[in-house]
């Protein structure tokens, strides 16, 4: 786990947070950042391989406003990397409530992303009466059989963890992969990989690999199942899906499912962004989320 003290200097200049620690109920170090006053929060919560840096500038936009709160899950960013943790959906959803409920935050307002969209909604479903706005970036919280090539090679048991851990066959093609608009800037990539320089750092990106459920037989599946039914708690809630139309991944066929579920939802849907969306589409999309989550209404 890196301490705040060890933060690269460079890095700073767009992520200049001091972490904050979070010991999680299965007693591994948790890193977050809290920014802001209040008990009403904007919790974002990320996916793989990313970490709390993805949504560095939409928390310099908000928490002058609203307080802000980004966990690093475990294994992820600047958190701590056992190897031997349970890396799977349903730990980590009570990661984020063991942290929520610490902060004895009265009000939350949800911003998820990739994975960051299961355990966030995952989170929200058992705790409805805390939930205030919702932005959906590019992800899924629900079972699908659509998976992409490369990303079920990622899974190939033997090869899998091979490519994923020895070689950053994940995270590293991702800077690429995932953008289409821009690319990224050499220190944008530089923040993006900087929590994942070896096997041992990798082991939470296979974790999250490995625990995509296919079929109603993984262990996952069942929860994604009860995210899923969860999801119709929040059809009157205000919401934004900000979408990248460029993504591998989370392609239009998730969008569709997203807009079928949340007809009443405000869209911006960008065909020329991919999948980090907050990224690749930075200039336009985080002053908008910004406004969706301070305005009045």
């Amino acid at each position: 786990m890196v301490d705040a003290s060890e933060i690269p200097a460079w890095l700073k200049k767009d992520y200049p947070f001091t972490p904050q620690k979070f010991t999680t109920p299965r007693g591994a170090q948790m890193s977050y950042v809290d920014e802001g006053e209040g008990d009403e929060a904007v919790l974002m919560v990320h996916g793989n391989p990313t970490w709390s840096y993805y949504y560095a500038k939409l928390i310099r936009n908000v928490s002058s406003k609203l307080r802000c709160i980004a966990p690093d899950h475990v294994g992820m960013g600047f958190s701590e990397k056992p190897e031997n943790y349970p890396y799977n959906l349903a730990t980590r959803i009570a990661d984020l409530e063991a942290l929520v409920t610490s902060l004895k935050l009265k009000k939350i307002h949800l911003v998820v992303h990739d994975w960051g969209g299961a355990i966030g909604f995952g989170f929200a479903a058992k705790h409805p009466e805390l939930i205030g706005k919702l932005v959906v970036l590019n992800t899924a919280a629900f079972p699908s059989k659509h998976i992409p090539t490369r990303i079920a090679a990622c899974r190939f048991p033997g090869l899998g963890p091979l490519v994923v851990r020895g070689s950053n066959g994940f995270a590293g093609p991702a800077i690429w992969m995932s953008m289409d608009r821009r690319k990224l800037k050499t220190e944008e990539s530089k923040a993006l990989l900087l929590p994942y320089d070896s096997w041992a750092n990798r082991v939470a990106v296979n974790g999250f690999v490995q625990d995509i459920p296919m079929n109603p037989q993984h262990k996952t599946w069942e929860t994604l199942s009860e995210v899923g039914e969860g999801l119709k708690q929040f059809e009157q809630s205000s919401m934004l899906i900000v979408w990248g139309g460029r993504d591998f991944c989370f392609n239009d066929h998730f969008y569709g499912e997203w807009t079928r579920r949340f007809p009443q939802a405000k869209t911006k849907y960008l065909d020329d962004v991919g999948h980090y969306v907050l990224l690749d589409a930075d200039d336009e999309v985080v002053p908008e989320i910004a406004d969706f989550l301070t305005s009045e209404t």
